[in-house]
């Protein structure tokens, strides 16, 4: 595993600070419909950052831009950890709820 890999690696399952008490499951469920609403919103905006991406490396001669695609690596962690959370895979709630890391 390179450097890279290993650092995403960590911030997906690193060490994440499980809350004290579960929330009840009324909460949960209010949490559940709020992340599903962002993640549709993340989706959307995943699809433009895509479009742009791709525009970009069409006229640079197939070099990305870094900003983007690094843009793009906190959005897809970003999912990943609200997805943990949607499927009770994990007690941590994602963004805006805890740290972005």
């Amino acid at each position: 595993m390179n450097k890279e890999d290993a650092k995403i690696e960590g911030r997906l399952h690193g060490e994440q600070i499980e809350p004290q008490t579960p929330d009840s499951m009324l909460m949960r469920l209010i949490y559940m419909l709020l992340i599903a609403v962002m993640i549709s919103f993340a989706q959307t905006v995943l699809g433009l950052a895509t479009i742009v991406q791709f525009v970009i490396m069409l006229v640079s001669n197939r070099e990305p831009n870094a900003r983007l695609a690094e843009f793009g690596t906190d959005l897809g962690i970003w999912i990943a950890k609200a997805a943990r959370y949607q499927t009770a895979a994990s007690q941590v709630k994602p963004w805006p709820w805890t740290e972005l890391d």
